[in-house]
């Protein structure tokens, strides 16, 4: 049904007179006339009857009347939650534990006014594709890894640079110490099953063991943080690398240790992607939002691979 004829029928049923709709609606009476004959072949019924005092609605149109203005309110809203600055901002946070859902937790504590759809996509080239159709507004990702820089029509800025720790139970042979450097850690089984190739965060953990000589398994099947905690708790061998933001609850008889890593410190870097040209007003909010709140990056003594950005 044409939303067009829709609303011409309205604008006759309130003004009562063809001329008078015409006048309102800036065109002529004639296309008043067609657009009201057009919905009156499409619903098969009489709409209107001309008499000497202008256009009245038949019994039809009365029982029409009330449909119509629904239908012209429900496609205001369609219209509305697409308009630029209506919908919500949809940001991607890949992991609802990770330290970019505690940056949008801030900036959503600062201006409350503004509605969030946050969603977690898992690869950077999924990210990108829906930065690139409209479907997000914005990702926190780590770019740009080896051989896969970002497209011309995606702008990236450095957001946040996240200290690793080192994680262990209260048997493994560090569950002591105040921090431990890098060298330390050489020959130390270090378990992360949610490495998965081809992703960013696969390609730094690729260079922290190439740079460090370390050695990070990522055997078995990932079951989660909570299945990882546990064992991590469990297995005095092993320990795990997890983000210094990264929000983490565990059963108080685990006894687990979050150890700081040092000399040099490796930050994870964090950066925020969008469409250069992207609409939506709430972005410029953001992204100065998170300028003000930054820490900086690139600090001394601190890792992160060669083929971050740097800014």
């Amino acid at each position: 049904m044409d939303l067009d004829t829709v609303r011409t029928f309205l604008v006759v049923a309130d003004a009562g007179r063809f001329q008078e709709a015409a006048v309102e609606l800036a065109v002529t009476q004639q296309a008043v006339s067609k657009r009201i004959a057009a919905l009156e072949r499409t619903l098969g019924v009489r709409l209107f009857t001309r008499t000497t005092r202008g256009a009245e609605l038949t019994i039809d149109g009365q029982a029409f009347l009330t449909h119509a203005r629904e239908l012209m309110r429900v496609a205001e809203r369609a219209v509305g939650s697409v308009r630029s600055g209506r919908r919500p901002l949809r940001v991607d946070v890949i992991a609802s534990r990770s330290a970019a859902t505690g940056l949008m937790r801030g900036f959503h504590r600062a201006h409350p006014e503004i509605e969030l759809d946050v969603v977690m996509l898992f690869d950077i080239e999924t990210a990108v594709a829906a930065i690139r159709s409209g479907a997000i507004d914005a990702s926190f990702r780590a770019v740009a890894a080896p051989g896969r820089p970002l497209p011309e029509d995606i702008e990236s800025v450095r957001v946040l640079d996240e200290p690793l720790q080192l994680l262990t139970g209260p048997a493994h042979a560090l569950a002591g110490v105040r921090s431990v450097t890098l060298a330390r850690l050489a020959g130390h089984r270090i378990w992360m099953p949610g490495i998965v190739p081809g992703t960013e965060w696969a390609a730094y953990y690729d260079d922290l063991i190439a740079e460090f000589g370390l050695t990070i398994e990522a055997t078995g099947p990932n079951f989660g943080s909570d299945a990882l905690l546990d064992t991590i708790a469990d297995t005095p061998a092993l320990a795990t690398f997890m983000g210094g933001q990264t929000r983490l609850v565990w059963p108080s008889g685990h006894g687990l240790r979050r150890i700081p890593v040092t000399t040099p410190t490796p930050v994870y870097p964090h950066s925020l992607l969008w469409h250069r040209d992207s609409p939506h007003p709430a972005l410029a909010t953001l992204r100065a939002h998170l300028a003000a709140s930054s820490a900086g990056h690139g600090a001394a003594g601190t890792w992160t691979p060669e083929w971050v950005l740097p800014r």
